[in-house]
């Protein structure tokens, strides 16, 4: 059933999405794949987390705005209207809603289904690993932060703030992102992307 609908869906977020260099169409790429290999290992319903990962971003505000922990709720508000109006199930929709709103690390809302911890997991998963690390300084540079602090790189003996060193963000949210996942794959797949980061921090230490 739900593969008929797809082509709505990417056809919706190409029209409406507002994208920047993190949320892209690539990354909803990356996040519904993400989140299909979840859903087969948690057995959550596909009609509710497919939809969900496709419109999780169907609007966002930047990074720096002062409402930015609101964006998930007007997502799912203008995602459920999307829905309504190609006539999907009604029966779905207020879990997809609640999904897109627990999807955000910022709005801090505890998902409260299996179907909104697959979509909360694949959402968080793309900001781990080689892809992490490539958003993690995309974001960064587009806000003028510049890449480490020069005396203390990894925040050995001060307290990080992304606001000012890209490199501080891994410490300020990136490596705790592996303890707020739910499903045990995730959970797996965390584990290893942490890894590479590290690696990529070790690296990174020995060239400073």
């Amino acid at each position: 059933m739900i593969e008929m609908y797809e082509t709505h869906f990417i056809g919706f977020i190409n029209a409406e999405m507002q994208q920047d260099l993190a949320h892209d169409l690539n990354h909803v790429s990356r996040v519904v794949n993400t989140a299909k290999t979840l859903c087969l290992s948690e057995s959550a319903d596909l009609a509710v987390v497919i939809p969900a990962a496709y419109l999780h971003d169907c609007f966002s505000f930047a990074k720096n705005h002062p409402d930015r922990a609101q964006s998930s709720i007007y997502a799912a508000d203008k995602a459920i209207a999307f829905l309504e109006s190609i006539n999907y199930p009604t029966q779905f929709l207020p879990a997809i809603h609640h999904a897109i709103v627990a999807h955000s690390f910022s709005a801090n809302v505890a998902p409260q289904s299996v179907e909104a911890k697959v979509v909360q997991d694949a959402d968080r998963l793309d900001a781990l690993g080689a892809i992490g690390i490539a958003r993690c300084l995309q974001v960064s540079t587009s806000l003028g932060v510049s890449l480490y602090h020069l005396d203390d790189p990894f925040c050995i003996n001060r307290q990080a703030n992304d606001r000012l060193f890209a490199i501080d963000h891994f410490f300020t949210k990136l490596f705790k992102l592996a303890d707020t996942m739910h499903t045990e794959s995730a959970k797996i797949e965390a584990s290893k992307r942490i890894k590479y980061m590290k690696s990529f921090l070790a690296q990174l230490s020995t060239e400073i």
